[in-house]
């Protein structure tokens, strides 16, 4: 089948476009929402869809995982392209019905750690509440994609009454986790409801919202979001850039404001095979965030999710990326590499390995510049 002429920019459904009045109307980032692609035939009408991208995209459609990507996102897509970055990243491919070694539906075991509806404990100090199955963009790598755009929607804070009781009787839990889907999906009311019910649990003392609005949706990230929010500081943003070409300018507005109003920024970014496995990319990227006061946290494997193989590299990728960073790039931009082990038994680092050898009071260790050092232990008293 012949790839059809690539669609020029001018069609690229762009922030701005559409009724000029509903603009006026409507805040952007709801009007982004309902305009998000959601068929095979919309994303044809925008990209160059390769046989295997238009078989994903309809497949995606029937069955599975769905499709939504936003048109600011969209306008960062290459059109003609299927290697993109971007594009890979969103596009449904139709390797997603293939199922490799090691895949699982449920790759972190949530179900088997669901100590209440919608909330999660695979860590003794902290939880994961799921406020939401619904995302800005569905993002092809998804761990949760089991149940994430499932349909049911928002959950109100009656329907997690027993998350919040069980919180409330365990104060070994000091962190909560909201996440979903994307929490920052939620109407401003609704997610304030979530965040004020947690804020009286008096052993809480940290909320993270895990949400990668501020790279698919950085128009949400508003002054009345941010004034609605900070009464119930400390909030931290766990948020999820994974390539350089995402920090555009609405992005990086969207971090600068968020560190203005006393948010901390952590990024967690995802190992992607044709998307990020390049030291080079991921130094741009880390560099970038940093100066946005956006300080890279994870390098993280990505999860055996069922049918993401195609995007999943192997170990030894990450451990080389990070052999080529490590010691050529500041401490505050270098993420730890780590794998969030199957079966939800928790997150491990993994990495070059820098000793060469242990003998008793001596450790002799590898340099990032490659020169050979040893370390002698204290004498004992």
């Amino acid at each position: 089948m012949q790839a059809p002429e690539r669609p020029s920019s001018a069609r690229l459904v762009l922030p701005h476009a559409g009724d000029p009045d509903s603009q006026r109307r409507t805040p952007e980032w709801k009007w982004q929402l309902a305009r998000a692609v959601r068929s095979a035939r919309e994303l044809g009408e925008h990209l160059a869809l390769s046989d295997a991208e238009r078989a994903g995209a309809e497949r995606a459609e029937r069955e599975g995982f769905p499709l939504a990507i936003t048109p600011y996102y969209l306008s960062l897509v290459d059109g003609s392209d299927p290697r993109c970055p971007i594009r890979r990243q969103v596009v449904p491919h139709v390797a997603e019905r293939e199922t490799t070694r090691g895949d699982l539906v449920d790759p972190l075991g949530e179900v088997a750690h669901e100590v209440a509806p919608d909330l999660v404990q695979r860590y003794p100090d902290r939880a994961l509440v799921l406020a939401t199955d619904r995302c800005a963009v569905y993002c092809r790598f998804c761990t949760r994609s089991r149940m994430v755009g499932g349909g049911s929607g928002t959950r109100s804070v009656e329907h997690l009454s027993a998350a919040f009781e069980w919180l409330a009787g365990h104060p070994e839990v000091r962190d909560v986790i909201v996440s979903g889907g994307d929490p920052l999906t939620l109407a401003t009311d609704r997610l304030v409801a979530v965040i004020e019910r947690l804020r009286q649990i008096e052993s809480i003392e940290t909320i993270r919202l895990a949400t990668r609005v501020p790279v698919v949706l950085p128009h949400r990230i508003t002054a009345e979001l941010l004034s609605a929010l900070a009464p119930f500081h400390p909030l931290w943003v766990m948020t999820h850039f994974n390539h350089p070409k995402e920090l555009t300018p609405l992005a990086r507005a969207g971090l600068e404001r968020l560190a203005n109003a006393g948010f901390p920024v952590m990024n967690q970014s995802v190992l992607l095979r044709g998307v990020n496995d390049d030291a080079a990319v991921l130094a741009e990227l880390f560099r970038g965030l940093t100066r946005c006061r956006a300080r890279p946290y994870y390098l993280l494997q990505a999860d055996p999710a069922k049918g993401t193989g195609h995007l999943r590299t192997p170990i030894g990728a990450g451990i080389a990326i990070m052999e080529q960073l490590w010691g050529r790039l500041s401490g505050i931009a270098l993420p730890k590499l780590v794998v969030d082990t199957p079966g939800g038994f928790g997150k491990v680092p993994i990495g070059p390995d820098y000793v060469i050898e242990r003998r008793p009071g001596v450790t002799r260790f590898r340099t990032p510049r490659g020169v050979e050092v040893e370390y002698f232990d204290p004498a004992a008293e």
